[in-house]
Order: C-alpha cells, then structure tokens, then sequence
C-alpha cells in the first residue's frame, strides 16, 4: 500500500492538495510513519474558492501550512469511529466540527469516499476546503 501522499497522487483527483502539500514542506511528514487522518478536498473543492486564492495561499506558506494541518487529525480515525465522534483536534490545533446525523459533515464539507485506506493513515475524500477560524 502507498502512504497519504502517494495515495493521493495514484487517485489523480487531488492535484491542487499535492500540489499545495509539497510547497508547504509536509510531504515528508505526511509520507512518515503517522498514523494520519486526513480529510482531503478534491480539485474541484479547491476549484470552489474565490479566484486567486489558490495562488494566493502558496505564495503565503505559513497561512498554507495553518490551513492544510486544520486538514490532519493524529491517529487513523476510521468512518465507524468518526461517526461516533461530534468533533475532533486537528493537528493544526483547533477543533473540526463532525456532523453524522445526515451523512457524515465535517464542518460544512461533506466526506463523498470514506475510508481511503494508505499505509501510514486514512483518508476521507471531502467536497469543500477547511478554513479554520
């Protein structure tokens, strides 16, 4: 099996992630022993953000790496766990609201492919980008 990045990399679905990953300086942390769950937004969910705010955020590697850390939580949280659960500490260090009464909702991204599983973690493949406050 492939860990987090390669995973990502092999679904061609998350260029924009990789993409931002790598200029953030966290593919060695995300290809490292983990566990990691990451909550990975597709191109398309970048595609959803006001114009230039892609290019604006990898010219910004501090506010990147806030943003993509809000992405990660420690530990491999499977969808049977993550239902269970109404919030939970992302690396970046604040909390992500989990709504699974209709679906399963992280903050107002909703998880489309649970359970992506890689070798040093898990991934849930969501529709929006996480901003944290």
């Amino acid at each position: 099996m492939a860990n987090i990045v390669d995973t990502a990399v092999n679904a061609g679905s998350f260029n924009t992630l990789v993409a931002a990953i790598k200029a953030a300086n966290l593919g060695d942390t995300l290809k490292g022993a983990g566990p990691f769950t990451v909550f990975a937004p597709t191109d398309e969910a970048f595609a959803k953000l006001p114009d230039g705010t892609v290019d604006s955020l990898l010219k910004d590697i501090p506010k990147l790496k806030k943003i993509l850390t809000y992405h990660v939580v420690s530990g491999k949280v499977m969808a049977s766990d993550v239902v269970k659960l109404k919030s939970a500490t992302t690396v970046e260090g604040s909390n992500v609201k989990i709504d699974a009464s209709n679906g399963v909702k992280i903050n107002d991204a909703t998880v489309s492919t649970p359970d992506v599983a890689a070798d040093n973690g898990v991934i849930h493949v969501i529709d929006t980008v996480l901003i944290p406050a």
